[in-house]
């Protein structure tokens, strides 16, 4: 069954049980009961329905801001992992050395040109990518040491080629959007539910108001478009950006 098909059905069930449970009470209270003793209703309602949508809107947010600052956190530590290769490869002779920190320019160069914008316009990453890391790896690895010096960098190498394949796995995975679609239709329902009871309690066209009305709508609209923008780390406004890459290879910006 579709998660849209249960959700409906759990809504609509849960209204015809509000509504039942009302339709018997109202049937069955003392004909000398006085509704006027209880709490407004209207009033109790509207104050809830803010509580609870200002709550869903801080998890949201909270959401989707963890997730824009762990997209910031693979990209740091991918391109802290590729620094490390390129700098501890020093040791090795000047053939194997060269050739490794060639592959390796040549990766950064292909994700902060190529790959990002693939990334921005398509939600993925790209399968060269994917082989030039592996040059990366076939490098390091097949290298076979010839002094016991080398042989104690050889390890660590191999873990920093792990920790830069992990962090673009974790790149990849984190390319897309976070929110799944029946979170939106519980954001903007609720959005236009908080909204829609101002309406409900009668507003009047007095100026303090209206602005505070408009204030209210705007400033829902305004964490609405927030959690959008945050919602897809590397291709909105407050993105995750390729700067650690930039920083640690300074020389593929000349």
């Amino acid at each position: 069954m579709s998660e849209w098909l249960v959700l409906v059905l759990a809504m609509l069930a849960a209204c015809v049980v509000v509504i039942l449970i009302t339709l018997v009470r109202h049937r069955t209270a003392a004909e000398d009961e006085d509704p006027s003793e209880t709490p407004d209703v209207i009033e109790y309602m509207t104050m809830w329905i803010g509580v609870v949508y200002a709550i869903v809107l801080g998890l949201a947010i909270a959401g989707v801001w963890e997730a824009r600052v762990g997209a910031q956190d693979h990209v740091q530590a991918e391109a802290q992992a590729l620094h490390e290769i390129s700098e501890r490869v020093r040791i090795y002779p000047p053939e194997e050395r060269d050739r490794v920190r060639a592959d390796v320019n040549a990766y950064v160069g292909h994700v902060v040109t190529t790959e990002w914008k693939t990334m921005v316009d398509h939600g993925h990453v790209t399968p060269r990518g994917d082989q030039l890391l592996e040059k990366i790896r076939a490098d390091v690895t097949d290298y076979q040491p010839k002094s016991d010096f080398e042989a104690q960098a050889y390890q660590p190498l191999v873990d920093q080629v792990a920790a830069a394949d992990q962090a673009r796995s974790a790149r990849a995975d984190s390319t897309g959007a976070t929110m799944p679609g029946v979170v939106w239709f519980g954001l903007l329902s609720g959005a236009a539910i908080t909204v829609g009871m101002v309406f409900v309690l009668q507003i009047r066209r007095t100026r303090r108001e209206l602005i505070l009305a408009g204030l209210f709508s705007a400033l829902i609209a305004f964490l609405l478009f927030l959690i959008w923008d945050f919602d897809a780390p590397y291709s909105r406004g407050v993105a995750a950006a390729t700067q650690p890459f930039l920083d640690l290879f300074p020389h593929l910006t000349g």
